[in-house]
């Protein structure tokens, strides 16, 4: 019977041991924003903006849209997080706050929970959806078109822009890190703010 319990004490302690390891291994990670897919504005996909294939629907879609101040836009953005160690880490959320063009125009959060295996990179897609109605109302229809044509065809947009602050589980509370890990990715580069920012690096 003390065997018995002994070995499950050990169980215990094993398995919180390797939990907390996960854990602390996410300051390791390296996050990176990916691309920003699935992009709607006033139910119009940006595609059809960036290419120039209009329809009159689209065209009474924005119209409408703009005159009436509310501009729906949603996107997936997705977001990579890399492991480069040897040891798996693991996270239970991230919050994460989206920019465009400087201003922030949405937030929330991702509460689903990730293991990122060793050497590998994990994709967390973040679905947004708000409204742009009171970031264009002043600058103009112009300005909605140069944001819905600022979208590559990898998916990036000097535009767009993004904070992340994941948490991680420590016994049975959940614990945030202390500051946002901003992401941008340029358009028509591989240069990524994001890709070479750890937990200790690029804080906001």
């Amino acid at each position: 019977m003390a065997g018995s319990i002994l070995l499950s004490s050990c169980d215990v302690i094993n398995q919180l041991a390797s939990q907390f390891s996960s854990v602390a291994n996410l300051a390791n990670c390296e996050f990176a924003l990916k691309n920003v897919s699935n992009v709607s504005v006033a139910g119009v996909n940006v595609k059809n903006l960036t290419q120039g294939n209009l329809s009159a629907t689209d065209i009474v879609k924005l119209v409408a849209a703009y005159q009436s101040k509310q501009v729906p836009l949603a996107l997936d953005v997705n977001v990579d997080i890399t492991n480069p160690t040897k040891t798996q880490a693991a996270m239970t959320a991230l919050d994460w706050i989206l920019a465009i063009d400087g201003t922030d125009i949405a937030n929330g959060v991702n509460s689903r929970s990730y293991t990122i295996k060793p050497s590998t990179t994990t994709m967390v897609p973040l679905p947004v959806s708000t409204d742009l109605g009171q970031l264009f109302s002043k600058k103009g229809l112009d300005a909605l078109k140069n944001f819905a044509s600022s979208f590559t065809s990898d998916g990036t947009s000097s535009k767009v822009g993004l904070r992340v602050k994941p948490s991680l589980s420590v016994g049975t509370t959940q614990v945030p890190f202390p500051n946002y890990i901003t992401l941008e990715k340029k358009t028509g580069t591989t240069k990524n703010t994001g890709k070479t920012s750890t937990l200790s690096k690029k804080k906001s």
